[in-house]
């Protein structure tokens, strides 16, 4: 894909527009998640928020470690001072980022992947660009979502609901929403653990130590 818009761009220098990708595979009980760029993919397992991916930008520091190493820099926030990601698809017109080849230069579009074995407690999966990110964190999304499901159960519907809270709460940013549901059913309610309450007791000899204690500091 990337290959694809050099070569658009090679032809055309109006066609240096990029992009980022965010990409899940299930097979099985296996969930691999591939991420280039800031879009973010989350689970949720028995509504506890997972990220399956890392947001690359700028001042995540395994990228800022990367970008560095290869020669670029961070400056104000952005890759080079000019650009809000440190992977994408594209972008090819922005200099000293991509001129080098993708493979050696501080842009790449080579994804980073997380895999991971499905279990009964993983409820659905979130695939969200960064509008959403923005404004909403990964566990403020999956208690939503939940909720959501609860009431109605209706995925679209979820969709459409997570963009309007994220658009209500003042995102300027790409809003889109894909949500895998791995059920039929909706989420069950979580019940909150409840500590467990230690009893103290004290023999004699202590509480008179204690009284003794507490009338000297008087």
């Amino acid at each position: 894909m990337d290959a694809a818009f050099a070569r658009s761009y090679a032809l055309e220098s109006t066609l240096s527009s990029g992009t980022t990708a965010l990409v899940a595979l299930i097979f099985g009980r296996s969930l691999l998640v591939e991420n280039a760029g800031n879009s973010r993919a989350v689970l949720s397992r028995n509504g506890r928020a997972l990220d399956m991916s890392n947001d690359h930008t700028p001042i995540y520091n395994k990228e800022r470690i990367r970008v560095e190493s290869l020669g670029g820099f961070i400056e104000d926030g952005y890759l080079n001072g000019q650009l809000a990601v440190t992977r994408a698809i594209g972008n090819w017109d922005m200099k000293g980022l991509k001129e080098m080849g993708d493979d050696i230069s501080p842009l790449t579009a080579e994804p980073e992947l997380k895999l991971i074995t499905l279990t009964k407690e993983d409820e659905f999966l979130i695939l969200g660009s960064d509008g959403i990110w923005d404004v909403i964190s990964s566990q403020n999304a999956v208690d939503f979502v939940r909720r959501q499901l609860q009431e109605h159960n209706d995925i679209n519907r979820c969709c459409m609901e997570l963009a309007k809270e994220a658009l209500r709460r003042g995102s300027f940013d790409n809003l889109t929403v894909v949500i895998v549901c791995f059920h039929p059913e909706p989420p069950s309610q979580v019940v909150a653990q409840r500590r467990a309450r230690v009893s103290r007791t004290f023999s004699a000899e202590e509480l008179l130590k204690l009284k003794s204690f507490l009338e000297e500091k008087k």
